[in-house]
């Protein structure tokens, strides 16, 4: 079988990018960056690295011809950004003097969403402090080329996140609501969509080669027979389709309010194996997790882990414990790590127990929507995996990752629930990210 696909708005999008040097006309002479920068062959460069990474994240690159020479040239670029609806702006900065930290203030006060790249030589802190914290604006200022790449990664990621449609599959209405000031749109369907979809599907040799492919890649299975295999597995199929009718991009599911009382599949490796194929899945029709799979998956190309927090007072530690937990924690292109098949904490399905490598950092993040009034809220915490937990002895769910998080924050009050863990330490980026969406970034 084929991997299934986003089918949804996010999937064909094509994020532009609006970029532009600015610069005096003149000689630079005694004035930062002075006689002895040249301008000319740094543009060239950063043209040059503008458009390759603009081609890495097949994004549109608009970039002005000339550098703005004055302030009514900037103003009037924003203008046209603004009329045309560009996602984002990219304006690299060539010169410290006159008009140009007047173009980024107004740049950043602009309705799109910006980065503003400053090399070595361009800026002082007295020109970066009045506009370091503004939302919806990050400045990156270094010659390192990475970080204003990534503030690309950022402005295609949230153009991206502003077309996500994801299929709520709960309840027994049909409706479409947006999830808070995410750009995501949800539509929501009815629990026996899912239902009737998968009673109607046999046992397909594509389903069963797949179902084969996982035993032969588990470390070992326990208890799961291969037909829990082939019923969790159907799951996967069945979204397929759900996504491809509703034209969507991510799903999510009240999978134990809908199917934990009849004889349907938990469809938890189906969620793993869909993670693994960067279609953002969520346990238990977690709205917020949502928005924080989409983040991790859009940002850093790679799947998380959505988890039940659990506290360990003998070391200070978070469990995260969960039964649906993908295997590519690398990255979509990389290997897997390893992983078990076992019985749900139900006793009953196939769960894919992925093992974590023992001493990779993580991040965790956990989106919690605003309203009308209040921006969405990001909790971010950053540690160190020291162990896969046994289930059993211990009770709870399969898949049990024992992480000890920087900061010190009392495990028992760990803020949070059904957090997304995810490999690399990535503070600093889902801050700026934060920063960018005008999302309230908390470090635990």
């Amino acid at each position: 079988m084929e991997p299934i696909r986003q089918c949804g708005p996010a999937s064909a999008y094509v994020p532009t990018i609006g970029a532009a040097f600015v610069r005096r006309k003149e000689e630079y002479g005694m004035l930062w960056p002075g006689a002895v920068y040249d301008g000319d062959a740094a543009r060239q460069k950063y043209a040059a690295e503008l458009a390759r990474r603009a081609s890495q994240l097949r994004a549109r690159l608009e970039l002005r011809p000339e550098p703005i020479y004055s302030l009514e040239e900037g103003q009037a670029w924003i203008a046209e950004a603004e009329a045309a609806k560009v996602d984002g702006l990219m304006l690299v900065m060539m010169d410290r003097q006159q008009h140009s930290w007047p173009t980024v203030q107004k740049v950043a006060a602009s309705t799109v969403p910006s980065i503003i790249f400053s090399p070595l030589g361009t800026s002082f802190t007295t020109n970066t402090v009045s506009v370091a914290d503004t939302p919806g604006c990050v400045v990156y200022a270094t010659s390192d080329f990475s970080q204003p790449a990534y503030g690309m990664k950022m402005l295609c990621a949230k153009a991206k996140m502003a077309q996500t449609r994801c299929v709520v599959i709960k309840g027994d209405r049909r409706f479409d609501t947006p999830l808070a000031d995410t750009g995501i749109s949800l539509r929501h369907i009815p629990a026996s969509s899912f239902i009737e979809e998968y009673r109607r599907t046999s046992d397909s040799e594509a389903i069963l080669a797949m179902a084969d492919e996982y035993m032969r890649r588990a470390r070992r299975r326990i208890d799961a027979t291969r037909q829990d295999v082939i019923n969790g597995l159907k799951s996967y199929y069945v979204a397929g389709r759900i996504l491809e009718r509703e034209g969507a991009d991510a799903i999510t599911m009240d999978c134990l309010g809908a199917l934990g009382q009849i004889d349907v599949s938990l469809p938890c490796i189906a969620w793993s194996r869909m993670n693994d194929d960067g279609i953002p899945a969520a346990c238990e029709a977690d709205l917020g997790a949502v928005a924080s799979h989409v983040m991790v998956q859009y940002l850093f190309d790679r799947p998380g882990f959505q988890q039940d927090p659990v506290a360990d007072t003998m070391d200070d530690t978070v469990i995260g414990a969960h039964c649906s937990c993908p295997t590519r924690l690398n990255g979509f292109d990389q290997r897997p790590e390893p992983f078990d098949i076992k019985h749900h904490h139900g006793n009953r399905d196939a769960v894919p127990r992925t093992i974590w490598r023992e001493g990779q950092r993580v991040t965790s993040i956990d989106l919690l929507p605003g309203n009308q009034d209040t921006p969405s809220t990001v909790l971010v915490s950053v540690g160190t995996v020291t162990d896969n937990m046994e289930v059993p002895p211990s009770g709870g769910c399969v898949v049990s990752v024992k992480v000890k998080f920087d900061g010190g924050h009392p495990v028992l009050s760990f803020p949070g629930f059904h957090q997304i863990f995810f490999y690399g330490d990535y503070s600093r980026q889902v801050r700026d990210f934060c920063q960018l969406c005008g999302f309230n970034a908390q470090v635990a």
